[in-house]
This record gives structure tokens, C-alpha cells and sequence, in this order.
């Protein structure tokens, strides 16, 4: 018998949204392949009205406008107006490099309540290096301001990878020094551009847990909201410091149960995230290429409660590996997109994991 639809902890929490793969940018990760051009295949502004109305059934969420460069669509603003008139909760997800005064005012018109502009390295170099173009680095930083001197929250998105893992107790101090409202950092996925710089690019094993620990003590430290995504062994370590912490007598802050800093679960692929393509299209997240239907031909409510690939990952009982005999795959699951990427079977064990669960035996597994 497979999960239970809709009720109770199977309701969409976030709804990533391609609304194009037009960009300005060519970033060196890109899950989106992304093009100067707009796609003919976009979805347009009828289609994204009926999409918007349809996952309104399941509001309050968080829908989350993505790209591509989401600025690029000029009725990106009109999408957003429709969603929050339903009761969805909006937030943007961009470069930043098209945030000027103007842009900003009409973000905050719109009433999109949080803007995440991403950040991949703490200077100009790094970062205008991974984006593919001289100047992001400055522009970004100026779109975070334009957006703060309007109250309008905002957000730091970090993929941390090789080139800029060294960097990120400075990118946090960028943050802090820019005022903004959370730091989020996205471990790399081998998908889309990702592929071609995924061996030599990416964090794995022993450092994969340095950092999260890292992230774990800034978390309380920091006076930010911070969250891992992509990560999902992050929820695995916060429970262990926790527990650690307690035995240690010592004073555990309560978790954040709602909103855009919820503590969920590790992978929410499929049970409570989901990503919708630029041509309608929707898959478990945004790294994890399994098609679970196809908005131009069904009803979101049908591709949410009735996808094999989304009940599936309802699932934790189907896990293999050490994910399915871990004593955390409740609260963690392994990152299923890269078990998908790597292993090419999204049920596998999370192949950039070291720990061992309890009551197995063997050396570690480093990779």
C-alpha cells in the first residue's frame, strides 16, 4: 500500500517554480542549462494562471518563483499577484543583477514576501567566476540593498562546492553585514551543468560532516536563520548535537515548526517539495529528473497525490542500503537525487554519506 495522498504530512510545503530557462547569467552549476533566450515551451501567462489556481487547493504553502531568471518573464509580477490572492505565500529566487530601485519597488508591489539572491562566493572573483559574468558579484550586493531599504526579507543562497567551501564563514559575514534574514546553503547535485564539474567540484564524505557541523553551531550563533538543502544529513547531525547538548545539561533552543524557517526532514523530495518545470512539467525537486506528470495534460491535485514516483518517496520503508536499515532515515532519507544521479536509482543509499547506522559492521564508507 503506498502513502496517503494528500492528508495530514503529505501536503506540498514549497512548490519550486522554473518559470523560464531564460537567464542573463551563465552559471558554471546551472541545473537549468539556462539560455539568453526565453524557450518557445515556457508556459504562458493562461497556463501559469490555471497552475497557480490548481495548487491554491492546497494553500498555505510556499511557491517559490525560480529560473532560469525568473526577472527575465515580464509577467512574473502578474503570476506572483494571482498566487498571493489565493493565500499562497511568494518568494523569488534570482541572481539579483536586475534588482535596481525600480525592480525592487515592484517586487514589493507584488507582494512577494522574501527574495533569495544567491551568492557563491564572499568576493567578486569567486563569485563572478562561478556565474559566468564580470559585475554579478556587485550587482547582487546592490539588489540585496535596493530590497532592504523597501523591508522587503531576503535571503543568501550559497551552492557550496570545491571553489568556495574555504569561503563560507565570510560569506556568512557578508550575511550577517548585509542584513538579511537567512543564509541557505545548497550542497551540489551531479545534475544538468552540474554533471561536468560534479567530480572535481564537489564536498563528500568526512568534510561533508565538518561543514554541516560548522553550519550547526553557526546556527545557533549567528542571529540568521540558516538551513541546508540538498543536505540532508544536516538533520541527521542537528538531531545528534541536540542529543549531545541534553546529556550535556545544557540549554537546547526549541525548533521552528512553521514558516519559511520550518525544521522539517532531511529530503523532502515528493512528500513535501516539488518542482515544476518552464514547460509545466513536475518532478519530486529540481535535481531529481523523474517526471511525475505534466501539467499541460493533468491537474496538479492528480500528478501530487497519485505520481508512483512521489509515493514512492512517501515511502521510507523503501530505502535501500544503509538509508533503509539507518536508525535517522525518518528524519534524514539520503539526498534522493543524488542516489538518483549517482547510483541511478533514486530508493539507493546516499552515496556522499560516511555515517554508519547502528548495529552495522564494516569500515566507513568515504567517497
Amino acid at each position: 500500500m503506498h502513502g496517503n495522498g494528500s492528508t495530514g504530512k503529505n501536503r506540498p510545503r514549497l512548490v519550486f517554480w522554473e518559470l523560464t530557462t531564460g537567464c542573463n547569467l551563465r552559471c558554471v552549476h546551472c541545473r537549468a542549462s539556462a539560455t539568453e533566450l526565453m524557450s518557445p515551451d515556457d508556459l504562458n501567462y493562461q497556463e501559469c494562471c490555471d497552475i497557480v489556481d490548481q495548487i491554491a487547493e492546497y494553500a498555505p504553502l510556499i511557491l517559490v518563483l525560480s529560473g532560469g531568471e525568473p526577472l527575465w518573464r515580464r509577467d512574473v509580477f502578474d503570476i506572483a499577484r494571482r498566487a498571493t490572492g489565493k493565500g499562497i505565500r511568494v518568494a523569488l529566487a534570482t541572481n539579483g543583477t536586475l534588482v535596481d530601485e525600480a525592480m525592487a519597488q515592484r517586487i514589493e508591489e507584488s507582494g512577494i514576501l522574501r527574495v533569495a539572491i544567491s551568492l557563491d562566493g564572499a568576493d567578486r572573483i569567486t563569485h563572478d567566476t562561478f556565474r559566468g559574468q564580470s559585475g554579478a558579484f556587485d550587482a547582487a550586493i546592490a539588489g540585496l540593498k535596493h530590497l532592504s531599504e523597501l523591508g522587503i526579507s531576503t535571503q543568501i543562497n550559497t551552492s557550496v562546492a570545491r571553489h568556495n567551501v574555504h569561503q563560507l564563514p565570510d560569506i556568512l559575514k557578508l550575511a550577517q553585514s548585509l542584513g538579511v534574514d537567512a543564509f541557505h546553503i545548497f550542497l551540489l547535485v551531479p545534475v544538468g551543468c552540474g554533471l561536468t564539474i560534479a567530480e572535481e567540484q564537489s564536498i563528500r564524505g568526512d568534510e561533508y560532516e565538518q561543514i554541516l557541523n560548522w553550519f550547526y553551531d553557526r546556527s545557533i550563533d549567528s542571529g540568521l536563520e540558516l538551513k541546508a538543502t540538498c543536505a540532508p544529513h544536516y538533520y541527521r547531525i542537528m538531531r545528534q548535537r541536540r542529543a549531545e547538548a541534553r546529556r550535556a545539561g545544557l540549554a537546547v533552543p526549541e525548533l521552528a515548526s512553521h514558516g519559511m524557517h520550518a525544521v522539517t526532514r532531511g529530503c523532502l523530495a515528493g512528500s513535501g517539495v516539488c518542482f515544476i518545470s518552464h514547460e509545466g512539467k513536475v518532478y519530486p525537486c529540481g535535481y531529481l529528473p523523474v517526471e511525475a506528470g505534466d501539467l499541460r495534460r493533468q491537474p496538479f491535485r492528480e500528478v501530487w497525490e497519485g505520481a508512483e514516483v512521489f509515493l514512492d518517496l512517501r515511502d521510507p520503508d523503501r530505502l535501500e542500503g544503509k538509508c533503509g536499515i539507518c536508525e535517522f532515515k525518518q528524519v534524514c532519507l539520503g539526498c534522493r537525487a543524488r542516489a538518483f544521479g549517482m547510483m541511478g536509482d533514486y530508493l539507493a543509499e546516499e552515496p556522499f554519506c560516511v555515517y554508519q547506522p547502528r548495529g552495522t559492521e564494516g569500515p566507513e564508507r568515504h567517497v
